[in-house]
């Protein structure tokens, strides 16, 4: 098993050194030439803020309308909860499990 992985990687290596010699000679790019950067005029920015609107000058809003009123609703009482019946604390020991009395 290492050594299938050893050859698989000397391989592998082999190829990137194949591929970094056809790259070196290669003959070299021409050089991208500089374009001229143009001079665009600064934005200017507003120096004054908006006024905004008065709230005393705005109309008033309008008045909702009238809700209708929701019936009162009364609920049955509850009936009482049965009692819960006493669950045991103590288990009873079964006399088959219990081991057999010590012989003198």
């Amino acid at each position: 098993m290492h050594k299938a992985f050893f050859i698989a990687l000397s391989f592998i290596s082999m190829d990137v050194s194949l591929a970094a010699r056809n790259l070196l000679q290669l003959p070299n790019l021409p050089n991208i030439p500089n374009l001229p950067q143009p001079t665009l005029p600064m934005p200017t920015f507003p120096t004054t803020q908006p006024s905004l609107p008065n709230p005393s000058t705005l109309p008033p809003l309008p008045s909702l309308p009238n809700m209708p009123t929701i019936p009162k609703l009364t609920l049955p009482p509850l009936p009482s909860m049965p009692s819960i019946p006493n669950i045991p604390t103590t288990i009873p020991s079964i006399p088959f499990l219990s081991p057999p009395p010590a012989g003198n």
